[in-house]
């Protein structure tokens, strides 16, 4: 998905007062930096693939600590976190599993969250401090 859609999405998930709460904290920052972004969207991939996929996830709704990793915390901010989130705010149904075009959007969607996080963290040069907040 392009990076203007993907910002879109950001964008109306962010005008929620919960989902615009969370923030890459410090050691989540630091694991972006050390491992880099190809690390985190392999860890992001496998946990897609393993905790949201199936069309009955196990311990769904609980399946998502709330931080320790950068995927844990990006999954929050941006409704991928469980099945009922997927479902009422990407219209991906419950009970079915997800396609690889539905697991390629939370990928991208996740990626995107944490690059922009991980920018304004970082005092990248020219990185959008105030849209990057959500």
């Amino acid at each position: 998905m392009d990076t203007l859609a993907l910002d879109a999405v950001l964008l109306r998930l962010a005008r929620s007062s919960f989902r615009a709460r969370f923030h890459l904290r410090g050691g989540e920052q630091e694991y972006v930096r050390s491992r880099g972004m190809a690390t985190v969207r392999c860890h992001a991939q496998d946990f897609i693939g393993s905790r949201l996929a199936p069309a009955r996830p196990a311990k769904d709704g609980q399946q998502t600590p709330w931080g320790g990793h950068p995927v844990f915390r990006g999954q929050h901010a941006t409704a991928t976190c469980c099945r009922t989130c997927l479902e009422r705010n990407h219209g991906f149904a419950r009970g079915q599993p997800l396609t690889q075009d539905q697991q390629a959007y939370i990928l991208d969607l996740l990626c995107r969250w944490i690059e922009r996080q991980a920018a304004v963290a970082g005092g990248a040069p020219g990185a959008d401090h105030q849209s990057a907040l959500f």
